[in-house]
């Protein structure tokens, strides 16, 4: 992440700015980077993009709140990589250009004239604790379009073929003059294919494209959290006769577990032990992600004390090393006691001594009634 401007700074807002003024600032400087706007200007195109990965971020509730406290470090944890494109930009913010200037599909009407790439597809991947931790391969069913077997994609019934737009004479695109800036968008006579198609191809109908479903695989890298997404390039809708298709963008969701709690790369758990193993010490087996292994209790462990097995974590995202296993330790209490129990610990109390509940009264026999009164009532 070295190298990144802060992206409070590239918007030019504070870090307590408001949604809307975020957004605004946003726009502002979308309007002035725009590369309709800067055409060739490379440095305008970064601009523009570096922008639009800071509106990502800080229009976002939860990815604002990790990049406040962990700064791009804690987005790259969690899988965020910004944008790989000025298409990718408008797809994702489409509505917001359409606000901006007019009119809608901004997304689309980037693309300037003849066939339209494919749009992206999302699909939403539930995956267990440890799949997330360790990462696996899932198949998915995706219902999408492809290209029609009939017609070949054209449209047009097989024998015919498609006729130029006189809408835009071929180009795909119409011009618009919006304020001081001149746009092209998509023409909506032929939805910037550039021909239209007189006698339609029975089997689809003239778009071209029929619904299918296709078994995908996915790879799941190790150490991913809910929130991440994983990008399968040109598996989205086809596109156009001669553009290339979408993406299939995987949101992943992780259940939630039993006995383990995430918190980064770390995993905490409650481990319980008796009295006599926290007050003599002991070796215990504890759950992991692995299974089991050995944790060594010193004598005179107290209730809430916290240890750690290093290296028993999650694997990081980037290919880093695993996180730790933070366990706090809950000292259980019987609450069951035979008699010879309740006698050895009505004798341990007496050798405590008055300074503990259990021993007030000293070794009178009041005392002792009282404390086998509480006993009986405490442990049955």
């Amino acid at each position: 992440m070295a190298g990144k401007r802060d992206y409070y700074e590239v918007l030019g807002v504070s870090r307590g700015a408001t949604p809307d003024e975020v957004k605004k600032a946003y726009r502002k400087l979308a309007m002035e980077h725009h590369p309709d706007r800067n055409p060739g200007d490379a440095e305008a195109e970064q601009r523009f993009k570096e922008a639009a990965e800071a509106y990502e971020v800080l229009s976002h509730a939860e990815k604002r709140q990790t990049y406040d406290r962990f700064g791009h470090e804690g987005l790259g944890n969690q899988g965020f990589q910004g944008f790989q494109g000025v298409d990718e930009i408008f797809a994702s913010f489409g509505d917001l250009f359409g606000e901006m200037f007019g009119f809608g599909g901004m997304g689309g009407g980037r693309r300037r004239g003849g066939p339209r790439q494919g749009e992206s597809l999302r699909f939403d991947l539930e995956l267990e604790f440890n799949e997330a931790a360790f990462g696996c391969t899932r198949e998915i069913d995706v219902t999408r379009d492809e290209p029609c077997g009939t017609c070949s994609g054209s449209g047009a019934r097989p024998g015919t073929s498609p006729r130029n737009c006189q809408t835009c004479g071929g180009r795909g695109v119409v011009f618009q003059r919006i304020a001081m800036v001149q746009m092209q968008t998509a023409c909506p006579h032929c939805r910037g294919r550039g021909s239209v198609i007189s006698d339609p191809c029975d089997s689809c109908r003239g778009s071209g494209k029929v619904a299918r479903t296709r078994k995908l695989t996915v790879t799941v890298p190790p150490g991913v959290d809910t929130g991440m997404r994983l990008r399968l390039q040109g598996e989205g809708e086809p596109g156009d006769s001669g553009a290339p298709p979408g993406d299939l963008y995987v949101f992943l969701h992780v259940r939630s577990h039993p006995l383990f709690e995430r918190r980064g790369d770390d995993v905490l758990c409650t481990v319980e032990v008796s009295f006599p193993q926290a007050a003599l010490g002991a070796e215990v087996d504890v759950p992991t992600l692995d299974g089991q292994d050995k944790l060594k209790i010193p004598p005179g462990t107290q209730a809430g004390e916290v240890f750690r097995l290093r290296g028993k974590g999650i694997p990081s995202v980037r290919g880093g090393a695993r996180g730790d296993q933070v366990m706090q330790l809950s000292v259980r209490t019987p609450t069951r006691l035979t008699e010879r129990q309740k006698e050895l610990l009505q004798e341990f109390a007496e050798i405590e001594g008055p300074g503990t509940p259990l021993g007030r009264g000293g070794r009178s026999g009041k005392g002792k009634g009282a404390l086998r009164d509480f006993l009986d009532k405490t442990f049955g």
